[in-house]
């Protein structure tokens, strides 16, 4: 079944190993005929609670002033609006700002050139600092 007698080979005679794969595609197609029943039978939906219908409108938050704009440029300086500050004075301004205009809302800007990692770490130090909302500015480009 399994094996066969090599005739090739008159000195050395014995049983040859040989790979049987019958049984191999029997469990394949087992396998086949039961994944093609049971998936049409997988449940394709998902629960999503969905807030009720309010009637009364909510206006959006209209601000006196705009918030906070953070720069980083290409040659590492900082500036909050048109100030200049070093990045170990973020956590002693922003938390100032912030608690000036009751918003944690900061807008950052990076100048083309600038490494993702640096802008990464400035907002990190941004968020550290109490910024719950970083918009990032975007430009059009030319």
């Amino acid at each position: 079944m399994g094996t066969s007698l090599e005739t090739r080979n008159p000195g050395r005679r014995g049983a040859s190993p040989e790979l049987n794969v019958t049984p191999l595609v029997d469990v394949v197609l087992v396998l086949l005929i039961i994944f093609m029943v049971v998936t049409p039978m997988a449940v394709k939906q998902f629960w999503v609670h969905v807030p009720e219908k309010s009637e009364t409108k909510v206006e959006p938050a209209r601000r006196d002033e705009p918030p906070p704009v953070l720069t980083l440029r290409k040659d590492g300086s900082l500036r909050i609006n048109k100030d200049v500050v070093h990045a170990d004075e973020l956590g002693e301004r922003l938390p100032r700002i912030f608690a000036a205009s009751g918003d944690p809302v900061l807008v950052f800007d990076a100048e083309n050139g600038v490494s993702f990692g640096e802008a990464m770490r400035i907002m990190d130090l941004a968020r550290a600092s109490g910024a719950v909302t970083i918009a990032v500015s975007s430009r059009e480009l030319k």
